[in-house]
């Protein structure tokens, strides 16, 4: 995997389906002329989902196509017969990412479990058939309501890789090399930086007890201002319980470990406060090119120096190691978050509420000239009903004409001066005025 294929931020747009609308039928029955209306309602609009996948890694997947439009909810029919729903989408992700609204940056969901399911956008609500509107003094209503608009926005999709402790350090201190031997993760290994340029993942078993550990690649002096590549993978390790700072002790490539500690936990301040108060112990690696008096006198100056506990070790002889995995093992204990072994939770996917606003028939009207001189309707749910109600309906115009009337529309159009033959507009439509 190369550094284009790490995919760990993507901005996407979803949109549930649109509501069926609903029919505005009547029964055909043999001898009988005018059957009653028999029209089905609209179905409701597919909805949208995201379902944490243990199975991927990085949100690869998901940024290769960026819209996600669920399926609309068919149109009711005859003899009642209700509409089908739209089908749904199921967008699969890496467990550990999180959710958030891009206008709001409100955190919708954190899908830090296998099968956590999350609905992203409903969809509308499917109208209602004739079969709806019969009254006393609507006996055969050709009419029948608009399917309601999905839910639609653009979401941040982040990933934080559920890590227990995470290792910085500077390139070839020996961080891959420490990873590989303590854990199952197998990365690559080389005497040049940045070879890492993918958090490595390594789960760590101590007693039946498994954690896991995140190398941060590529975090060197000057990562938050675009140096190196470690202020991009910060924020998969935010979530630990604990720190190694590995230091290569030896000092062999002309580098100061105690300078190279306070670099790299400059940087750590700079991304976040709260990660660099986490709890943190110091790797002094390399001890196998020094004699054992030079290495306790320069572990010395770092525990000293730093006020840090520091485990002296060879990642070649494997000296040290076994004490550092304990360490580990009993912080992340205590800390509560070790790796849950449980199944997947594979969760039913249910469906929420589809969208629909009942709308109220007592409502604002107001009235505004344009500069044509005409007379504009407008106000609070004036449009919302325009919508939902069919005006090329004869009934479903009659309907809306109605809630218009109830709401004081002519009593108001004579208040603001209109006169016979002018133009008035209502949801689009222009009618001339008759006293």
């Amino acid at each position: 995997m190369n550094k284009a294929d790490f995919i760990d931020r993507v901005i996407i747009y979803v949109k549930g389906g649109k509501g069926g609308d609903g029919s505005a039928s009547f029964r055909h029955e043999k001898y009988v002329p005018k059957g009653g209306p028999d029209g089905g309602d609209g179905g409701d609009g597919g909805f949208i989902f995201l379902r944490a996948n243990p199975e991927l890694s990085t949100l690869l997947t998901v940024s290769e196509k960026k819209k996600y439009i669920a399926q609309n909810g068919e149109n009711g029919k005859g003899a009642k017969k209700h509409g089908k729903n739209g089908e749904d989408i199921v967008i699969d992700v890496p467990v550990g990412t999180v959710v958030k609204d891009l206008e709001t940056d409100e955190i919708i969901a954190d899908l830090d479990k296998p099968g956590m399911i999350v609905c992203v956008a409903r969809g509308g609500r499917g109208g209602r058939g004739n079969v709806h509107f019969k009254s006393p003094t609507m006996r055969a209503p050709k009419i029948a309501e608009r399917g309601s608009e999905g839910e639609e926005r653009k979401l941040i999709l982040e990933l934080k890789l559920l890590a227990d402790v995470a290792l910085v350090g500077y390139p070839n201190v020996g961080k891959s090399s420490f990873i590989s031997k303590v854990s199952n993760a197998k990365p690559k290994i080389a005497s040049y930086p940045f070879t890492t340029l993918i958090p490595n993942l390594g789960v760590v078993e101590v007693e039946n007890t498994q954690f896991v550990i995140a190398d941060v690649p590529g975090l060197i002096k000057g990562a938050h201002e675009g140096a190196g590549l470690g202020n991009i993978f910060l924020r998969h390790v935010e979530r630990c319980s604990v720190i190694i700072h590995v230091i290569d002790i030896s000092g062999m490539e002309g580098r100061d470990p105690v300078k190279d500690y306070y670099d790299i936990r400059k940087e750590l301040e700079f991304f976040s406060e709260d990660l660099a108060k986490k709890e943190e112990i110091i790797i002094a690696n390399k001890i196998d090119l020094l004699n054992e008096e030079e290495v306790a006198k320069r572990v010395e100056k770092l525990r000293k120096t730093t006020g840090k506990e520091v485990f002296p070790t060879s990642t070649l002889t494997g000296q040290g190691l076994k004490e550092v995995i304990y360490k580990l093992y009993e912080i992340v204990k205590k800390s509560k978050k070790l790796v849950e072994t449980s199944e997947i939770i594979n969760e039913r996917i249910k469906r929420p509420k589809p969208i629909w606003k009942k709308l109220p028939e007592r409502f604002m009207i107001e009235i505004v000239r344009d500069e044509d001189g005409d007379y504009v309707v407008s106000g609070t749910y004036v449009e919302e009903w325009a919508k939902r109600l069919n005006l090329n309906q004869k009934d479903g115009f009659r309907k809306f004409m109605e809630l218009l009337n109830k709401n004081g529309l002519e009593e108001k159009l004579r208040k603001a001066g209109v006169k016979d033959g002018d133009t008035v507009w209502v949801a689009g439509r222009a009618f001339e005025y008759k006293e």
